[in-house]
This record gives C-alpha cells, sequence and structure tokens, in this order.
C-alpha cells in the first residue's frame, strides 16, 4: 500500500531503483544480481503497487537459482572460491596502487561482493537444507 509521506516515498523509491540497478548490473557481472534485482524491486512495490506484479516471476526464478547454486558439492566449492577469489581482489586493489581503478573504493566494492556471495551461499544452503530436511 503506498504511503502519503513523500519522504518516504523517495526514499524508497531512491533506494529500491540503486539496488534494482546494482542487480541488473550483477546479472553480467560476478555476484547475486537476480537476487539484489528482487530485494529492489520487492522495496519498490512496497511504495508502487504497480510493481508488485514483477515480484513473483523475479521471486521464482532467484529462488531456482539460489537451490542451483547449492545442488553439488562442487558448485558449492567453485562459488566459496569465486567469494574467496572477490575478496582476495579487493584486498590487492586497494594496496597495489599501478592497476586500473586501483584505491580502496574499488577494493571494498570488490569485497563487500565477496561477502555478499558468501552470506548468500550460506542462506541458499541453509533453505535447501532446512527444505529438504522440513
Amino acid at each position: 500500500m503506498a504511503s502519503g509521506n513523500p519522504v518516504k516515498r523517495v526514499t524508497v523509491a531512491v533506494a529500491g531503483g540503486v539496488v534494482l540497478a546494482v542487480g541488473i548490473a550483477l546479472l553480467v557481472l560476478p555476484g547475486p544480481g537476480l537476487l539484489l534485482v528482487l530485494a529492489g524491486l520487492i522495496m519498490l512495490a512496497s511504495e508502487f503497487p504497480a510493481v508488485e506484479k514483477y515480484v513473483d516471476p523475479v521471486r521464482d526464478r532467484a529462488m531456482k537459482a539460489a537451490e542451483d547454486s547449492v545442488s553439488s558439492p562442487l558448485r558449492i566449492c567453485g562459488s566459496v572460491l569465486a567469494g574467496l577469489a572477490l575478496i582476495a581482489a579487493g584486498v590487492v586493489w586497494g594496496v597495489v596502487r599501478w592497476l586500473p581503478l586501483a584505491g580502496w573504493s574499488t577494493g571494498s566494492s570488490l569485497i563487500l561482493s565477496g561477502l555478499l556471495l558468501l552470506g548468500l551461499l550460506l542462506w541458499s544452503y541453509r533453505r535447501v537444507r532446512a527444505r529438504r530436511t522440513g
């Protein structure tokens, strides 16, 4: 339901739009793009009911992708290695000054992406395990 508070509406629109845009970018870059697209859509749908029709189809695809990401030990291992590689690359980009776009702004975004990937992997694993045992 849309609220009457214009400040809240603009804040949700900006935050949801940014999360959605980052999610779209991460569909082709390393990171949890589909889950961030879902998060952005859920944020936007809280203030803009017309967006609600996009939430369920994206949620279904995001949950399927989350389940697929932990469907085998090899996929889990690959995802963990990718997360650790992003964190290591972030440290390198923060420390080594001669790299393109060197500095902690780039490094911290890589580290955050790696931590987010590992966190979402853990969430996916727990969710799938709970579904199988429950």
